[in-house]
């Protein structure tokens, strides 16, 4: 039981890579918090976690509101009386569009859901971290914040920004034994995944045609990127802060 006791937030947990990291949690011993808009989906994964004997709770939260995040935060401490893991998982994608056809509208939702709700969420939790003087947080960022893709500035800007946002916030609370790490999932089976599926294929036309340019020759599943952040969870990545995990079958 690597999470035996500890108490995780995840945001966008309802679905894909955030529910694989609910459940892969839980089933490790963690008590989770899952925080999404999507209550059906939620409740879903809740359901999940709770028929395999394990502990889950829902919050209905926009994390780009800085509101509703304190009040997860606070909902997660009376609940359980303290936070182990935050894992920044909540996210957006954006359909492909060349940046003279990108909002301003669009580019503002992106970045609130994609990186101010990364900063958000740390701010809210960082001060019962550094209370305890243990922490675990994990923001999950993208292939696409190293090798962005055209006619995603608004993704790969985000995702980028998290990566430092990572970077700089681990070195401020590395004192305090929390370790702040990045992980950067590559193409997977995911709804978020589907909103840059070319018009005209299917998607698993779509997926075949990817796994021919990934090394590993596959396209990940959502627990391929859980185990990872189970990793980053644990107390056996302790030395590690200010990192990042590329997890793309070997796709640079």
């Amino acid at each position: 039981m690597l999470l035996a006791n500890r108490v995780a937030i995840i945001t966008g947990g309802a679905r894909g890579i955030g529910r694989a990291i609910a459940l892969q949690f839980a089933g490790e011993g963690s008590k989770i918090i899952i925080a999404d808009i999507r209550a059906e989906a939620a409740a879903e994964t809740q359901k999940q976690i709770t028929q395999r004997g394990n502990e889950g709770i829902f919050v209905e939260c926009d994390v780009s509101i800085s509101s509703q995040v304190r009040d997860l935060v606070e909902t997660a401490i009376r609940q359980y009386g303290k936070i182990d893991i935050l894992v920044n998982n909540a996210a957006i994608s954006p359909p492909e569009n060349p940046i003279s056809e990108i909002t301003e509208e669009e580019w503002d939702r992106v970045l609130a859901v994609n990186l101010k709700s990364v900063f958000l969420c740390c701010k809210a939790v960082a001060p019962y971290m550094k209370k305890r003087k243990y922490g675990k947080i994990i923001n999950v960022s993208s292939l696409g914040a190293l090798s962005p893709a055209p006619f995603m500035a608004d993704y790969a800007a985000a995702k980028s920004g998290v990566v430092a946002l990572t970077q700089s916030l681990a070195l401020e609370l590395a004192t305090f034994n929390i370790c702040v790490n990045a992980l950067l999932p590559g193409v997977t089976r995911t709804e978020l995944h589907d909103t840059v599926i070319p018009m005209g294929m299917t998607r698993e036309e779509h997926f075949a045609r990817v796994e021919k340019i990934i090394p590993m020759r596959k396209v990940a599943e959502p627990d391929d990127i859980a185990g990872a952040a189970l990793f980053l969870a644990s107390d056996l990545s302790r030395y590690m802060t200010g990192d990042r995990i590329l997890v793309a079958g070997g796709l640079r």
